[in-house]
């Protein structure tokens, strides 16, 4: 009944979160690079008559990249979105949007202006009716068509610099999985050549940032697509787990007896078919992933290489990279030492800190624990444990910007991995959004974590954690400037009092300090009460 109640709200309700908006898929847009889409409201490019924005020309960051990709001018993701448009819409205020007709994060109302947070909650809290709710959302975005959305099926080049558009129309829950599979997949570097050391999303410093803007669409979209403006995303909290608990026909689906790698025929998601799971395909084809069905989801947890995962990831872990102070370190890639990002996202010990090739651990460590369509990068989000799992993620990423304040300047300026400065567009949004612009507070963005409510940004400890933390590194120094200090003290004060005395004596008598005894003071003092 409620699926069926969620597909009748569907017509009454725009999307618009995504990849190419359908509105700028024409030659003309593409062949022009111009992508300015009228707002319904008034009639005009990005809303400009209501001063919501305008077509503006877009202005890409100069700062130089690390050497991890030595190419230019072969991928389509390069300096974001150049290669498909040079103009789109800048939104004024609190306006958002590919034609600025939303509202930014954390605004509502017909002119944005409405403050509001909403609260991401683990998924065991919800109620028997809100999990059900949660469930039935997944299914109906899995089977509505994107309205203002479709993806490209060839790069470019293979459109022919864009007269010949190759789109396609994709489901609102398959949109974001092929966002999530475009912006890792292997550069195509023309004839049988492939580069597999790039990833606009992964293994750099925009990995926290890009899937926090990811969930945020994400959850946008579903509150647009059924009109339930207060749905929050639900956190699966996975520290200390034995197994997946999570993975029962009640939740995210249970085993299949007959089949371990299959899910449970009772689960919600059985009979969900996946899509850009074939990337060996695609590079040997040269092509992109074009939506197709593949088969169903896979998914065997535990029983996966425990070589290289041994174990879920502890609290202690978690404690462990929030003490971790540099956000960034290095080379700014896989092999970063010490960095947060780099120990949460799994390619660094959360016991060390120190980068090991040979380990999956933190949020790596779910992805292979899930032994399936989860394990590998491009096509992962197919499994909706997905989302749940980068909830929680992004709640980590909450906890360390709370306990440690770090200004916007912390994330990297130039230098990092291609398509990972903090100027620099992430791939594949549009409208275009920042690494930097994400490099801040869920509060500020209008969300926030049921857990971390109760420690929330303003409690003394979290503010007074990394003052303290820093003291203790320079503790020693201090002490011995203060032991320094203390001998200067005492030298110059007695120097001093020995001057004084001196020239004390050397005074006539007429030019006497007026001091008296404290004996005189008090009887002056009582004649004045007398």
């Amino acid at each position: 009944m409620l699926l069926a109640a969620l597909y009748c709200l569907l017509w009454t309700f725009q999307t618009s979160a995504g990849h190419f908006p359908r509105a700028c898929a024409s030659s003309k847009n593409l062949m022009e690079k111009e992508c300015c889409p009228p707002w319904e409201g008034d009639g005009s490019p990005c809303g400009q008559l209501s001063g919501r924005g305008s077509c503006q020309d877009i202005i890409l960051s100069k700062a130089p990249l690390g050497p991890q990709f030595p190419f230019a001018g072969v991928d389509d993701r390069e300096s974001w979105p150049s290669v498909f448009y040079n103009r789109t819409c800048q939104c004024f205020g609190n306006f958002m949007g590919f034609n600025c007709g939303n509202c930014k994060f954390g605004f509502w109302g017909p002119t944005c202006t409405e403050r509001r947070l909403l609260v991401r909650r683990n998924i065991f809290d919800l109620s028997v009716p809100e999990k059900n709710k949660f469930l039935a959302y997944l299914t109906l975005a899995k089977h509505t068509t994107s309205a203002d959305y479709v993806i490209p099926t060839g790069t470019y080049g293979q459109m022919n610099n864009g007269s010949t558009p190759l789109f396609n129309d994709i489901n609102v829950y398959d949109l974001f999985v092929w966002m999530h599979y475009y912006v890792s997949r292997d550069a195509l570097l023309g004839g049988s050549e492939i580069w597999r050391d790039i990833d606009f999303a992964h293994e750099a410093p925009g990995f926290l940032p890009w899937h926090r803007l990811f969930l945020l669409l994400w959850e946008k979209e579903i509150q647009k697509l059924t009109g339930d403006e207060n749905f929050t995303l639900p956190y699966w909290d996975w520290r200390d787990a034995e197994n997946c608990d999570i993975c029962t026909d009640e939740y995210m689906g249970g085993r299949n007896p007959a089949n371990p790698n299959l899910l449970s025929p009772a689960s919600f998601f059985s009979s969900w078919q996946v899509i850009c799971s074939q990337l060996e395909e695609y590079n040997s084809r040269h092509t992109l992933c074009n939506g197709t069905s593949e088969g169903p989801i896979l998914r065997n947890p535990g029983n996966h290489d425990k070589a290289r995962t041994p174990r879920l990831p502890s609290s202690a872990d978690v404690e462990f990279c929030l003490s971790l102070t540099q956000y960034e370190s290095g080379s700014m890639d896989k092999a970063a030492n010490f960095s947060f990002r780099n120990t949460l996202e799994g390619f660094a010990s959360p016991l060390t800190g120190i980068a090991d090739a040979s380990q999956s651990s933190m949020h790596n460590a779910l992805h292979i624990y899930m032994n399936g369509t989860m394990s590998q990068v491009p096509g992962s989000a197919n499994d909706p444990v997905f989302l749940l799992h980068h909830a929680f993620v992004d709640s980590i990423f909450e906890q360390w910007l709370r306990r440690h304040r770090p200004l916007q300047e912390v994330y990297p300026e130039a230098y990092a991995p291609i398509g990972h400065n903090r100027e620099s567009y992430m791939v594949p949004f549009i409208p275009l959004y920042r690494n930097g612009d994400f490099f801040i507070s869920s509060r500020d963005l209008g969300y926030d974590y049921s857990y971390l409510q109760d420690s929330g940004p303003d409690s003394f400890q979290d503010y007074i954690k990394p003052y303290l933390e820093q003291a203790s590194q320079i503790w020693p120094w201090l002490v011995g400037a203060a032991m320094v200090g203390s001998v200067l003290t005492a030298v110059l004060g007695g120097l001093t009092s020995l001057l004084y005395h001196r020239k004390r004596k050397q005074l006539p008598e007429e030019k006497q300090p007026l001091l008296m005894d404290k004996e005189d003071y008090h009887s002056l003092l009582y004649q004045s009460h007398l």
